[in-house]
């Protein structure tokens, strides 16, 4: 795991942790020879960042959220179980409705480094409804020490390897040190890392080699890996989560205790049965002049439904389908009596085992 924590990780000798600043805006000062250059793409994101802090963090966040926050908070310990996995510094997670609805989809990102300290836990979501989570939270604080605060001195980047560049690992993890959170994205690897630094700090400082990427690109790169994100691709209170892919992309725990929205949840992982999915798809030439409506009907060549348009850029989008249909033509019909064809398949990061 890429984390301030560098040090512990390659086995040397910790030392005491200088940080400069306090609250959201503290940061570690950091020595010696510079990393080599790496060969990736740091993308700014629109995404907002919470910081979720107290005694009863883990606890609080443990009943609303999907995954085993519980796992998260205490993988703070300076050494993993001998033979174990590192600890986690990120975690994906949905937030669910009663109905077992997603509401929100969040990533966590652990900052205390040990047992022993308070849990600090930032909560990265959708700009968009940044204020709704805040309420959502605040709904059921009631009277646990927990603190909420968004963190607006902080940005949040994706940090994405270049076609042929091989594994870069080595090198990020030498420029962990010079930032507040780098560590990979934990949906999936072809996701890369996710960059967590002060508002004044430049990325191309902290991760030499790498250059600014055009955010489009990265949504791209999301779209064609069928990496579902935001409140476009996973409407609240419509998305399924299983059908979101959560599962895959180690977003949930069926092991853990009850959460909201567990019971729908765990029913239909355990009938094993879940015949849509969200998918990639390529639309296929000559592209309409406006984008596709989100929610657009997808059909099949006899005009059977086989799913639902959700988001995208160009040729390329995300759909939920009936997984029965995915290998049949498919196109959507728009206004003015014309239509677009388009192609699904299957992701290669996805399990080779797809039985559920």
């Amino acid at each position: 795991m890429l984390v301030r924590a560098g040090a512990a990780l390659l086995g040397l000798p910790r030392s005491p942790r200088p940080w400069v600043g306090g609250g959201g805006g503290m940061r570690r000062l950091s020595g010696g020879a510079p990393p080599p250059p790496a060969a990736v793409r740091s993308f700014p994101l629109s995404r907002a960042l919470l910081r979720v802090q107290g005694p009863e963090a883990a606890t609080f966040l443990q009943g609303l959220l999907t995954n085993d926050v519980e796992r998260l908070v205490s993988g703070g310990a300076d050494r993993p179980p001998e033979g174990g996995a590192p600890p986690p510094r990120a975690q994906y997670t949905h937030a669910l409705n009663v109905q077992g609805r997603c509401l929100y989809d969040i990533i966590l990102y652990r900052l205390h480094e040990s047992q022993e300290e308070e849990p600090n836990i930032l909560l990265e979501c959708d700009c968009s409804v940044l204020d709704s989570v805040q309420k959502h939270l605040k709904l059921y604080k009631i009277r646990r020490k927990v603190d909420i605060a968004p963190c607006l001195d902080l940005s949040l980047w994706a940090v994405i390897p270049e076609e042929q560049s091989g594994d870069v690992s080595s090198i990020l993890d030498k420029c962990a040190d010079k930032t507040l959170v780098l560590t990979p994205d934990p949906r999936a690897e072809v996701m890369g890392w996710r960059l967590i630094t002060n508002k004044e700090e430049n990325p191309l400082e902290i991760i030499p080699g790498s250059h600014i990427g055009n955010i489009s690109d990265y949504h791209r790169h999301r779209y064609k890996q069928g990496i579902a994100e935001g409140v476009k691709d996973i409407p609240p209170r419509v998305a399924l989560p299983l059908e979101s892919n959560l599962a895959y992309m180690n977003g949930i725990s069926f092991t853990k205790g009850c959460y909201i929205g567990q019971e729908l949840t765990a029913r239909t992982h355990h009938m094993g049965v879940i015949r849509k999915r969200l998918l990639p798809v390529q639309l296929s030439a000559p592209l309409p002049l406006g984008s596709i409506p989100e929610g657009a009907a997808i059909l099949t060549e006899s005009g059977k439904s086989a799913g639902k348009y959700r988001a995208g850029g160009d040729e390329l989008g995300i759909a939920l389908l009936r997984l029965a249909n995915i290998n049949e033509p498919l196109h959507i019909s728009l206004p003015g009596d014309t239509s677009v064809n388009l192609t699904a398949c299957i992701p290669n990061w996805w399990p080779k085992t797809t039985n559920k």
